[in-house]
């Protein structure tokens, strides 16, 4: 009885199989014409947080091609950005566009490329330069330079020269302690390294630059 039993079982085992590999009956007329009427929906967008994430990582990817941080080391830039400021360059822009009047550049020392100095850019190519008194002309027009400190001014300077093509004429905001243009000359466009966009750190000071 108990191999009776078995080969029973072992029947219906075979019949369950063979039902569920069997084709299919054929579709009927109107189930097939519902079917073709029948429009999947659509796809659900992708969610907020993957875009938000994928932004993310596309700005992490730019940030680190085209800024870095900085600390700044001495007093030359004061009171724009003093010693040990972290602040932001970017080292993008300058390839694009022309570095623009005021802007406060990083670029390499003529003397030794592997300084880095902190200045702003006083004379584009083509400009007439003029210092004296502690004030600066340009093309003949004084300059009302805010970020200048009443003490900042070096009242002895006395330099007058037409920036050459492809040169910079860069100057530090604290012109007494600043070694800049009056010292080292016009600065080559090449050794341009980015433009000074933001003081990041320390906080009380963070802010876009001046």
């Amino acid at each position: 009885m108990a191999l009776g039993h078995v080969k029973e079982s072992g029947v219906e085992g075979s019949s369950s199989r063979a039902a569920l590999l069997a084709p299919l009956d054929p579709v009927p007329a109107p189930a097939r014409q519902r079917l073709a009427r029948f429009t999947p929906p659509p796809a659900p967008p992708r969610s907020l947080g993957r875009w938000l994430t994928h932004g993310l990582a596309v700005l992490a990817i730019l940030w680190s091609l085209g800024f870095h941080v900085s600390e700044v080391r001495g007093s030359s830039m004061s009171p724009s950005i003093f010693d040990a400021d972290r602040i932001m360059v970017d080292e993008v822009s300058h390839r694009l566009w022309p570095v623009p009047h005021g802007a406060v550049v990083v670029h390499r020392f003529p003397g030794d490329p592997s300084l880095r100095y902190v200045k702003r850019v006083i004379g584009l190519p083509g400009d007439e330069v003029d210092l004296r008194d502690g004030r600066v002309w340009r093309n003949g027009e004084l300059l009302e330079e805010a970020y200048v400190a009443a003490l900042g001014v070096d009242p002895h300077a006395r330099v007058h020269t037409v920036v050459q093509p492809g040169h910079l004429f860069v100057l530090g905001d604290n012109r007494p302690r600043s070694s800049d243009s009056r010292d080292f000359g016009q600065v080559p466009e090449e050794l341009l390294v980015g433009t000074v966009r933001a003081t990041l750190w320390p906080l009380e000071r963070a802010g876009w630059a001046p």
